[in-house]
């Protein structure tokens, strides 16, 4: 049996979103903007798909642009503000964002903005004060996430979008890993901008949205024949949209029958279960409200390069951090930002269930993974080391 505990990373597509998409890859093959009926009867797929993504978001389908993925929207909403507000040069994140978001902050840092990333405290929460603090007159936009990748700690967006209006600031919402495992209903309003990626809920690889509110004036980050009403222009990805929109409609029947609750329930107990089984463990991000599917579980003195490789001989996917900084020897930046103690950073461990995760997974990581714990703390570099207490205290007084 191969278990799959990393749907942060990716998540695998539903069998119903794989036969939407199946007849555009070879029967309606037809270029949508074309006006022969091979492109025309595309058009109201589009269409339903784009009302099947704005349902999932609490939005219209006028605010909803299709892109290739979250990355691209987070890119789009970020420097489409830069273009459209010339006037105004700061933006506000956090230490805790995916690179998408942090490394786009970056490049608009070398244009001239100025960026302020706000930190997290020990659990992962952020300070709404201190949020508040950070806008400026010059403040063009905050881009904060929802719900964090790796630790799945979810920030207080109602509150943090209605402190930003009420400077007039427009924010911006990486709500990529919050899409189809929490309600959105109640929050859309306050958010300006909200960026979601279709391979997170068990759609197709490849395709995202950006959510627009209607009003908000942004450029277009992509230019050409005026695909998607001018913000994305391009051949429209048929086979994937229609993908993305039936994983939509899915992850809405997920949330609105209960789904969170018993994922999250599933999430607990594997937790509990792991933290009565392995000594010196503890759940980073605890005490804070967190996306039902995510656990990161730090094993102290333990090696979470080892701990993968073991759970991988044992037929089990997880991961350390984010996929995207899979190959980056460096402790996770989300971690580091929490003040997390090396010897615990390095062994920490991401599980992510799905929606199809089962009880029987669950019970077979209980029982493999308390060996796997000891085994990778045998070949951690802190394992039995007298100066590894004297390291993490030195940490702890900033080196």
């Amino acid at each position: 049996m191969f278990i799959y505990l990393d749907n942060n990373a990716t998540t695998p597509v539903a069998s119903g979103v794989a036969a939407a998409m199946a007849p555009f890859h070879t029967e309606f093959f037809g270029n949508p903007a074309s006006l022969h009926r091979f492109g025309q009867e595309l058009r109201p797929v589009i269409a339903r798909a784009r009302e099947a993504v704005a349902a999932l978001l609490s939005a219209e389908p006028a605010e909803i642009t299709f892109t290739s993925g979250a990355t691209e929207a987070i890119n789009t909403a970020l420097f489409g503000l830069a273009t459209a507000h010339p006037g105004k040069r700061h933006l506000v994140a956090t230490g805790v964002e995916h690179d998408a978001t942090l490394k786009t902050c970056e490049a608009l840092g070398r244009r001239g903005f100025d960026v302020t990333i706000l930190p997290v405290d020990e659990t992962g929460g952020l300070d709404l004060r201190q949020f508040e603090q950070a806008l400026r007159p010059d403040t063009l936009a905050a881009s904060v996430m929802w719900a964090n990748n790796e630790t799945g700690v979810i920030f207080p967006i109602a509150e943090l979008a209605a402190i930003a209006r009420s400077r007039g600031v427009l924010f911006h919402c990486d709500a990529v890993q919050a899409a189809g495992k929490i309600p959105f209903e109640g929050v859309r309003s306050g958010v300006d901008l909200m960026s979601v990626s279709s391979h997170k809920f068990h759609g197709p690889k490849g395709m995202g949205a950006l959510y627009v509110r209607r009003g908000v004036r942004i450029a277009p980050l992509i230019h050409g024949g005026g695909q998607e009403e001018g913000m994305r222009s391009g051949t429209s990805n048929v086979p994937g949209i229609a993908g993305m929109g039936k994983a939509a409609e899915l992850a809405l029947e997920f949330v609105r029958s209960g789904g969170p609750d018993r994922m999250a329930a599933l999430r607990d107990r594997l937790e509990r279960g792991l933290l009565d089984r392995v000594e010196d463990a503890r759940v980073n991000g605890a005490g804070q409200p967190r996306i039902p599917n995510t656990t990161n579980l730090a094993f102290r003195h333990a090696s979470g390069e080892a701990m993968l490789q073991l759970l991988d001989e044992e037929g089990i996917a997880a991961a350390t951090s984010s996929a995207c900084q899979s190959n980056d020897p460096e402790p996770s930046h989300v971690l580091k930002a929490m003040d997390v103690p090396v010897t615990w950073v390095r062994g920490s461990l991401r599980l992510s269930l799905s929606r199809y995760t089962s009880n029987e997974e669950v019970d077979a990581v209980l029982a493999a993974l308390p060996d796997i714990v000891a085994k990778s703390r045998r070949a951690s570099t802190f394992s039995g080391d007298p100066l590894a207490g004297e390291f993490e205290r030195f940490q702890r007084q900033g080196r």
